[in-house]
């Protein structure tokens, strides 16, 4: 009875009137000033422009998606599981991970294992060698982090501070069914990519 009391009471029917004028106001406003979503341009593009863009996103990134090409750079015990998962059990091959020993070939790098400071300036060379777009798995707790030696004077406290990281599989080491997890990972963020207006990040 007090709970039928106080929503029929005036002051019920007051606050209620102020808030939906409140959220149709804030619709209104946030559909005037927020621009759409990469992923709402996707689904249901506004122009001619924008269908053909976003179809042309889409193709590009179903062709990276089923092949994307890691280069082999193995550090340390990481790229013991990282061969683990190239070999028969897990077969990387079926989901179109195919290792390639040059970077001009390849456009994704796994780093895989501890980071030195006198190997950083080769693993930046070679990430400068691959061609556009690349993306970068950081596999293990010491490329994450510098992981069991991340005090020691001669230790890259993770790769991410000299190459961009899409992507970090923790474990010391991690085993090969994450590091597949990782890389399906990278796949799901290739196909919402958009190749078209990737220009812009660079500057």
């Amino acid at each position: 009875l007090f709970i039928v009391f106080k929503r029929s009471s005036p002051a019920f029917a007051n606050a209620l009137a102020r808030n939906v004028v409140g959220s149709v106001g804030a619709r209104c406003m946030s559909s005037q000033v927020v621009p759409r979503t990469q992923d709402e341009i996707i689904a249901k593009p506004d122009s001619a422009a924008e269908f053909v863009l976003s179809s042309l996103d889409k193709l590009y990134n179903w062709a990276f998606t089923a092949s994307t090409w890691p280069m082999t750079f193995g550090l340390a015990c990481c790229a013991v599981e990282m061969m683990h998962m190239a070999a028969a059990r897990y077969d990387q091959d079926r989901i179109g991970i195919v290792f390639r020993a040059t970077p001009r070939q390849s456009d994704v790098m796994i780093v895989a294992g501890t980071l030195t400071n006198k190997m950083a300036p080769g693993l930046r060379k070679v990430y400068d060698q691959m061609p556009e777009p690349r993306w970068v798995v950081s596999m293990g707790s010491c490329a994450n982090g510098g992981g069991y030696y991340h005090y020691s004077y001669s230790v890259v406290r993770g790769c991410d501070r000299v190459v961009p990281v899409d992507v970090y599989v923790p474990g010391c080491p991690p085993t090969a069914e994450a590091l597949m997890y990782g890389m399906l990972q990278l796949q799901k963020k290739i196909k919402r990519n958009r190749v078209t207006t990737m220009w812009y990040r660079k500057y």
